[in-house]
């Protein structure tokens, strides 16, 4: 066994087998994967191992497409060929017009990345699929590429290749310790000797958190028992004549494949069961859990009444199995948060049918950085200490529960709410706040206007649109005040810190005390890694010179660890988190400044406090940090509170904005009026897979300043743009333009919606979508598949609203 290795990639399922291939292919051969036990003696070994391209995003939909690629290229290699069925198809069904929306929605997305899916009705289903019946059914989705593979096969082949490449494969060597070193390599401890590497790979699957505790994180993946039976030979299969596709039911909670002469049947039941929260057993390896047949009865009597024949067969053998679930349903592949050089690639659910992809991407990360796509969808940062493992196994509950049900735009699951709330959670609750998590925190996302009212979840325009209408319209004419936690927040001080972000941000920063400015930092291959607000606060009784860094609430430990990544070692700078102490109260609207003058001391007047200024002050008594900065494009200023003090400022706020006309409002009306504005959303609009210049962010870049990525960004200028963001007005009254939509000319996917939502203070349904360079001028005309129908639309100028920005200025 080696010694040293480049990448030690821990787990030998396919998650790890897929890693160290895929490190191979992007040149680095002094890489190794130890596994305690056999390959595919884990997860990987018992997998229902269907192949499907159906993704909720685009990331999803590439890299099972890669995964798609490299699994028929492995099935028709000569030396050593793998068990992979292609092509069978495959039907997701649907018994709710919400529901073939939302099918239509991601044929239009998958479009994007060519991929054609195909919407049925339920006449069609059963002419592809003679074993179901129609009743209670509108439709389904049709994915001609749908099958399964061997997942044995697969790894072995996996393996071999890698080892080919140069890489070292070690079986019955499990971890037993991992250290950092000061230079941030790993010593890896086995029972055969210690291996010094420079990064290391968790790919554990179900025992993730072992390793995890070893590097002192904890993963928010939980495992679930999950069941399938395997059926005797049904006649009409043979009759058939062909491989019947592949079935997933949303209306009962099932899936099924051919299995040679039978069928593989999987249950999603609602009674439903976690594995292993109190610890493994260090000897379950190629095992299952008892069969448990009674758990799943009413999700099979509805499997019975969907596929009659069923009923008329026998079963051969039971698989129940541990499967693995993020909090979130989605993997985790990338960096481990705050830990360096150590990576991750777990919570892979559907690991064999997204494998594939999944370490490619990994293998980019590790290698060059960044993917090939944005992967903030599988990011392991998304998630904080509040995914403690209580949380963990709730979300993981819910997601079992629904499989195969899509989350809906607006749609907020009830499982582990609350999990960060602020003194105001439960004071705008009685108020009537409808809330939407963002990175755990409860914020709010528009006020009901009775207690009764609930909306209809689905693509189009829902029962909160006029409600929302009149928040923005509140902030419009009079004055509104919004919560918005979580808000992320590192205070930078010490004697480069100005120095330091001067380096890492493409444009110019505040030159004084008492100024805002907004920028932009640069990944190494120049495209946009992150936005912030930096604001330069002098020395005062509440601490020295500093500088507040502040960004969307999910980037908190993204940005954290970039900024921390690239301080040098003699440099004098330090980086403090206020992100949970602090909240921000939004005052927005043209009396706005009335309101603030009327709690708080000082002059507040356009001359004594302009635009993108900050200043300490009191808010009655509550110390605050003002900041005249606007997301709505009204005068508006964040008003940064303690904790400790948010009740009392939002009281004096509220009671003074009475006299005002002062309304709460939620991020729908920012949402409304972010777009109007021309303003971006973190991972939304802003991606790793565009850079500055593509995104329209010209007059942020300073190329006569060095800064982090410059040279990068030069390169990729000299070659000229291959996307550019444009605002678009959608000539659709009934339904906004969702992020994925393609954006079509002449029959052919011309580019991809990133954000949409209706305008209300402009009357326009809009939308920004990355398009081809040609179609970026305004008053160039494009279509929008959008719910499956192709609605005009036309590139307009990127500000709607108030062009020259005079009513934020005051």
């Amino acid at each position: 066994m080696r010694n040293s290795a480049r990448v030690v990639v821990i787990g030998g399922g396919i998650a790890g087998c897929s890693t160290l291939y895929h490190l191979t292919r992007e040149g680095w051969s002094d890489v190794m994967l130890l596994e305690r036990d056999e390959l595919t003696s884990g997860t990987t070994w018992h997998s229902a191992a269907q192949v499907t391209n159906f993704g909720t995003s685009q990331t999803m939909v590439g890299l099972k497409s890669h995964s798609i690629a490299l699994y028929q290229e492995l099935r028709d290699d000569p030396d050593y060929p793998v068990g992979y069925h292609h092509g069978d198809g495959g039907i997701r069904l649907a018994n709710t017009e919400a529901q073939m929306d939302g099918y239509r929605h991601f044929a239009s997305m998958a479009r994007g990345m060519g991929v054609e899916f195909e919407v049925l009705d339920a006449a069609e289903c059963a002419r592809r699929h003679p074993l179901i019946s129609t009743e209670n059914l509108l439709g389904g989705l049709w994915d001609p590429s749908d099958g399964d593979i061997d997942p044995a096969q697969l790894c072995q082949a996996l393996a071999r290749r890698a080892r080919k490449a140069g890489a070292e494969v070690m079986r019955n060597t499990p971890v037993t310790g991992l250290r950092q070193l000061d230079d941030d390599s790993w010593i890896v401890t086995t029972p055969q000797g210690e291996i010094h590497a420079q990064i290391v790979v968790n790919a554990c699957g179900y025992r993730v958190n072992e390793v995890g505790a070893m590097m002192g994180v904890h993963h928010p993946v939980m495992s679930m028992e999950h069941q399938y039976f395997v059926t005797e030979d049904i006649p009409a299969i043979a009759a058939a004549g062909h491989r019947m596709p592949l079935l997933r039911c949303p209306i009962s909670d099932y899936y099924c494949r051919p299995e040679r002469g039978g069928l593989l049947v999987g249950f999603y039941e609602q009674h439903c069961r976690t594995w292993g929260m109190d610890g493994i057993d260090p000897h379950f390896t190629n095992a299952l859990c008892p069969d448990d047949l009674d758990r799943i009865m009413d999700v099979l009597e509805g499997a019975f009444a969907r596929m009659p024949a069923l009923r008329e067969t026998g079963i051969k053998r039971v698989v129940n199995g541990p499967i693995t679930y993020t909090i979130d349903g989605a993997p985790l592949v990338g960096p481990i948060p705050g830990r360096r050089n150590a990576f991750c690639i777990i919570g892979l659910r559907a690991g064999l049918g997204e494998g594939g992809g999944h370490g490619w991407l990994l293998a980019q990360q590790i290698v060059h950085g960044e993917a090939c796509y944005d992967t903030w969808a599988l990011d392991p940062r998304r998630f904080g200490p509040e995914a403690n493992t209580e949380l963990c196994s709730q979300m993981a509950i819910q997601e079992y529960r629904n499989e195969f049900r899509f989350h809906f735009p607006n749609e907020q699951r009830p499982a582990g709410r609350n999990a960060k709330t602020t003194p105001l959670t439960p004071v705008l609750a009685a108020e009537g706040a409808a809330f939407a998590p963002v990175d755990g925190w409860e914020r709010v996302e528009y006020i009901r206007p009775a207690p009764e009212f609930t909306v209809t979840h689905g693509f189009r325009f829902d029962e909160a649109f006029d409600v929302v209408a009149e928040e923005v319209r509140a902030v419009q004419q009079a004055v509104g005040l919004a919560e918005v936690n979580g808000f992320n927040r590192i205070e930078i001080t010490g004697a480069d810190a100005q120095a330091f972000l001067d380096r890492m941000c493409c444009g110019r920063l505040p030159a004084r005390d008492g100024r805002v400015g907004l920028g932009y930092l640069l990944n190494d291959h120049g495209m946009v890694k992150a936005e912030a607000t930096f604001a330069r606060l002098p020395a005062s009784d509440r601490g020295g010179p500093r500088i507040w860094y502040g960004s969307a609430a999910a980037s908190a430990r993204h940005d954290m660890d970039w900024l921390c990544q690239h301080v040098r070692p003699d440099e004098d700078v330090r980086l403090t988190s206020l992100t949970n102490s602090h909240t921000v109260l939004v005052l927005a609207g043209p009396k706005a400044r009335a309101v603030l003058c009327a709690v708080s001391r000082g002059d507040w007047s356009a001359g004594a406090f302009p635009w993108l200024s900050v200043r300490e002050a009191f808010v009655g008594i509550a110390p605050v940090t003002v900041m005249s900065v606007s997301f709505s494009g009204e005068l508006a200023y964040e008003i940064h509170v303690p904790n400790a003090s948010l009740l009392v400022a939002f009281t004096a706020l509220r009671e003074a904005g009475a006299a005002q006309g002062l309304r709460l409002f939620g991020s729908r009306a920012v949402e409304s009026m972010r777009l109007e504005k021309g303003f971006l959303h973190w991972k939304a609009d802003l991606l790793t897979e565009f850079d500055p210049f593509e995104t329209g962010l010209d007059r942020f870049v300073r190329l006569d300043k060095d800064f982090h990525g410059k040279a990068a960004l030069l390169a990729r200028q000299e070659a000229g743009p291959r996307r550019r963001l444009v605002t678009l007005s959608v000539a659709a009254t009934d339904r906004a333009a969702h992020p994925g939509a393609s954006a079509m000319r002449d029959g052919a996917v011309m580019g991809t919606v990133t954000s949409g939502a209706w305008g209300h203070r402009t009357g326009l349904n809009l939308a920004l979508a990355f398009v081809a360079p040609a179609l970026s001028t305004p008053g160039t005309r494009v279509t929008l598949d959008l719910l499956g129908d192709l609605v005009p639309a036309e590139v307009i100028p990127p500000c709607p609203y108030d062009p020259g920005h005079l009513r934020m200025r005051g």
